[in-house]
């Protein structure tokens, strides 16, 4: 047993609480995994049929990306946790001086 395993389980005993085992590889015991696992089967397995190997790789990337930067997450204030960035091109002399604006000039419409 390592030492901070050690001083957890020693430190919880004076009041009277124990550690849980986690079974190793159990994704069912760790709250986390159950949400996002959840999360997963409700709102894109039992909805899906996939017809080849290569169809429910694009679809399940698809849902990733939704699901990581734009579907808003209860526990980040309704925020998503990996918000796209905006690029904006790069300034035609290279480094802005500091009379230049930092945003991109705004578009002319013809």
């Amino acid at each position: 047993m390592d030492p901070i395993s050690h001083t957890q389980k020693t430190g919880h005993s004076p009041v009277g609480a124990r550690t849980a085992y986690i079974e190793p590889g159990s994704p069912w015991e760790n709250g986390y995994c159950e949400s996002f696992n959840a999360k997963l089967r409700d709102e894109l397995l039992n909805g899906e049929i996939f017809y080849s190997l290569a169809e429910a790789k694009i679809v399940i990337e698809t849902w990733r990306r939704h699901y990581n930067t734009k579907r808003p997450h209860s526990s980040l204030g309704y925020r998503p946790p990996a918000p796209e960035v905006i690029s904006w091109p790069a300034s035609p002399s290279g480094a802005a001086s500091p009379a230049t604006p930092a945003v991109a000039p705004r578009p002319v419409m013809h």
